[in-house]
């Protein structure tokens, strides 16, 4: 009796063992995962491809671009690989043909350059901030927004777009 408690200690303790491992194996997995992609991008910081999801100014065009007319300003920080960042670009596209000369909107692919989005103090993407035409930060948004919600809320700041 004692050998069959023997074992059954040992068995739950092996039990106990293969899950803890497996943890660790989905933690490793997930850690490279998530470190993977910024390596990835990094390489292709160099290159001169435009990205695919969007006509959006880059980092250094963000900053610089229609700086003669003051407008108000909606800034995306995401990636060309993230999926709601992925939903957001058509949503992009669209509001900067339909608000040319009212509103400027910029994306940053803050993978691809992630020196860019650190003055922003990002804590996840795709994040959206509304600017003033000053370069006042009126309101910031993080998740993914669709086209009513980005309008409902230049309304509510007092842009009528």
């Amino acid at each position: 009796m004692n050998s069959n408690a023997s074992k059954n200690t040992k068995g739950i303790i092996a039990g106990a063992g293969r899950w803890l491992l497996a943890l660790a194996i989905i933690g490793i997995a997930v850690g490279v995962y998530v470190l993977r992609p910024a390596a990835r991008e990094d390489s292709r910081v160099t290159s001169s491809q435009p990205t695919p999801t969007t006509e959006a100014a880059t980092a250094a065009d963000a900053s610089t671009a229609d700086a003669t007319v003051a407008l108000p300003r909606l800034l995306d920080l995401g990636a060309d690989k993230c999926v709601p960042c992925k939903m957001m670009a058509p949503i992009l596209d669209q509001l900067r043909a339909d608000y040319a000369g009212r509103m400027r909107v910029d994306f940053v692919d803050v993978w691809k350059t992630p020196d860019a989005g650190t003055p922003y103090n990002l804590k996840l993407i795709p994040t959206q901030i509304f600017f003033a035409p000053d370069g006042t930060e009126l309101y910031r948004h993080e998740g993914f927004i669709n086209r009513e919600d980005i309008l409902a809320k230049w309304n509510e700041l007092g842009y009528a777009l």
